[in-house]
């Protein structure tokens, strides 16, 4: 009896970690291919800014969906001190240009929008 009970134990926990391991799976697939930042449209080039003390460039590039949807912008951080590092930080739809303004060393405005480059992100499928 008591080896029926250990085995109903040790099926019931490795069918619990199967199951989380799944649903992790599933729900990181649909973050990578619904709203990871990194999988942007290139887009193209249309201006870029760099900050008051050159340490970060922002280049903004006009992404066209196709026929059916609107432009958007999307700007792209370069980190000039670690080898030409980027990270996407504004995805905005609706949107032909882009007017870029540095407020000091870590802040910039795009299009209206004040982000910290090191903490914040703007991605209109999130709002």
């Amino acid at each position: 009896m008591k080896e029926n009970k250990k085995g109903t134990k040790k099926a019931v926990k490795i069918l619990l970690i199967g199951s989380l391991l799944f649903i992790a799976l599933v729900g990181d697939g649909v973050y990578w291919a619904f709203f990871d930042m990194n999988r942007l449209p290139t887009g193209e080039y249309l201006t870029e800014e760099t900050s008051p003390d050159g340490s970060y460039t922002l280049k903004a590039y006009l992404a066209n969906g196709g026929t059916t949807t609107s432009y958007s912008i999307r700007g792209e951080l370069v980190f000039n001190n670690r080898d030409g590092k980027t990270k996407n930080i504004y995805w905005n739809y609706r949107e032909e240009t882009a007017n870029i303004e540095w407020k000091d060393n870590d802040t910039v405005v795009i299009n209206s929008h004040t982000l910290n480059v090191l903490q914040k992100k703007l991605d209109f499928r999130n709002q």
